[in-house]
């Protein structure tokens, strides 16, 4: 039997046809919960966006609400693009600054006690990211390391002992649960539904905080790679400066790609890889298309399936306990 060569036109899609269907979705989802259009956030990312268009193309313009939610550590381009997508598709935008929220929280205090946990002389003035080493340059499971700034410029990384890891995450965990409470503020004000913007990668591998940007009513765009995203944005007309962006988490003081932040692969690598692993396609013909070597696609499967076991808490709904009171 002969096997297709891999490649990146595996990866194609009809982008036209795509639209469609999850045009059609949307509506009869929308229909389906008897609600009146549908909320999204726009971060000014290549997601939020074809999930706006997308919803603005199947429901109308007028029944789609924008939100945008900066803080205090948000670029300013991810307002700035939000605002551009929500011109180019006619879409009626509400900002809302979370900043005083989370610090009301203590999201920014928590943080910062978690960070000097590790790094005592971090204080007001420094900025901060956490990052992921290359996933398949190394043994075990890749462990996070923080990167700090001090005013002067100077950086330091070093690798987070669990408790400050812990501790940073679920502080920062706060953006995207605050956030997903305006949306169903708003979803709730106009009898609206929430739309969640995750695509394949970021569904499958748990990129996501549950009970924040992982919840959601409907998810039109959960079933595409990240590339097929892409090849939607170019369909729909999405603002080039928006597709050209490089995806980031926009979750701390210093800037970070996804693939910095999560995926420790290039996003193009890790959408082939995950492809060839669900579809049990050569491995050599995966390492060709990836450009890694045969042991590195193995490596990345190994980190793929790690991070899916991790995924299955932040996928399992709420227990129901059916037994009878003793």
């Amino acid at each position: 039997m002969s096997i297709p060569t891999f490649s990146r036109t595996l990866l194609a899609i009809d982008a036209a046809a795509t639209a469609a269907q999850i045009e059609a979705s949307i509506r009869r989802s929308v229909l389906h919960m008897r609600r009146r259009g549908v909320v999204v956030a726009l971060s000014g990312g290549v997601d939020s966006s074809v999930v706006g268009a997308l919803a603005a193309r199947a429901l109308g313009a007028h029944r789609v609400l924008g939100l945008l939610m900066p803080e205090a550590d948000s670029s300013p381009d991810s307002l700035r693009l939000g605002r551009a997508l929500a011109t180019a598709f006619n879409i009626h935008t509400i900002v809302e600054d979370i900043t005083e929220t989370l610090t009301a929280t203590g999201c920014y205090a928590r943080r910062d006690a978690a960070i000097r946990s590790a790094i005592p002389e971090y204080h007001d003035g420094y900025r901060c990211k956490i990052v992921l080493p290359d996933v398949v340059s190394q043994s075990g499971y890749p462990l996070y390391r923080i990167v700090v700034r001090a005013p002067s410029g100077e950086e330091r990384c070093l690798r987070l002992p669990l408790a400050a890891y812990l501790g940073i995450v679920a502080a920062t965990n706060f953006k995207q649960r605050v956030r997903k409470m305006m949306e169903y503020y708003y979803a709730d004000l106009h009898r609206f539904a929430v739309a969640g913007t995750p695509n394949r990668l970021e569904h499958d591998q748990g990129f996501f905080v549950k009970q924040g940007d992982g919840a959601a009513d409907l998810k039109p765009i959960a079933h595409l790679y990240k590339s097929q995203v892409y090849q939607l944005a170019e369909y729909l007309c999405v603002p080039t400066e928006i597709r050209r962006r490089t995806p980031t988490t926009d979750t701390y003081s210093m800037e970070q790609s996804q693939s910095e932040f999560y995926f420790g692969l290039s996003l193009e690598q890790t959408d082939l890889c995950l492809y060839a692993k669900e579809h049990d396609l050569p491995i050599d013909a995966a390492a060709d298309a990836t450009g890694l070597t045969i042991d590195q696609v193995k490596r990345a499967y190994q980190v793929i399936d790690a991070k899916r076991r991790a995924a299955r808490y932040l996928h399992t709904p709420a227990v129901l306990f059916d037994a009878e009171p003793a």
